[in-house]
């Protein structure tokens, strides 16, 4: 959860600054999201994990810096669409500062998109964090993370196939109703 958490803050802000900005800072800010885009977030989260070293404080590190730009692209593509609406150029020509545009109207206007996205992505988070567990980069051993759980007890397949099957399940149950969680707020997010 503070994965998702500390992407939301770090991405929504960077791209309300992005789209309010526009120009050359915007272009900036969007190649640097373009180059986190074009290498899957996993593969970038697992090999970053990999320099810092195992440990469970390292990989929400590693996560969080590969997961905050898809909350970048959000906000600013929302509040693109913000800026472009009659209240908000009439706030510009009532001489609002920057500072007010993106906190009276900006913020406001991205937030459901970004509270849907963060509610269906805990479950991404989830699986990228039992991915990197299972690799050995999680907590060190004789920790019970799932992804570390399945790992340590697939020698033991062939005879106590349950060992590995339950936290795989766990897993799975908890992507499922994060995922249910995820598409329940969007419906009603959106009903509003």
């Amino acid at each position: 959860m503070a994965i998702v958490v500390i992407s939301f803050v770090f991405g929504s802000m960077i791209g309300l600054i992005s789209g309010l900005a526009g120009g050359r800072i915007d272009s900036l800010i969007q190649r640097v999201t373009d180059v986190f885009f074009v290498v899957p977030s996993m593969l970038f989260a697992i090999a970053f994990a990999a320099i810092l070293g195992p440990g469970v404080d390292h990989s929400i590190i590693a996560i969080a810096v590969c997961w905050w730009t898809w909350y970048a692209r959000i906000a600013r593509d929302e509040f693109i669409r913000i800026k472009c609406s009659p209240h908000f150029q009439g706030a510009i020509v009532a001489g609002a500062s920057r500072l007010r545009l993106i906190g009276r109207y900006g913020f406001p206007g991205v937030l459901p998109s970004l509270i849907i996205s963060a509610g269906i992505d805990v479950s991404n988070v989830v699986m990228t964090l039992s991915l990197m567990s299972f690799l050995g980069l999680g907590q060190p051993d004789p920790a019970p993370e799932l992804g570390a759980l399945v790992s340590r007890s697939l020698d033991s397949l062939t005879m106590f196939w349950w060992l590995p099957i339950i936290p795989a399940i766990a897993i799975f149950f908890i992507c499922f109703f994060a995922n249910l969680f995820g598409d329940a707020l969007r419906t009603t997010l959106r009903a509003r």
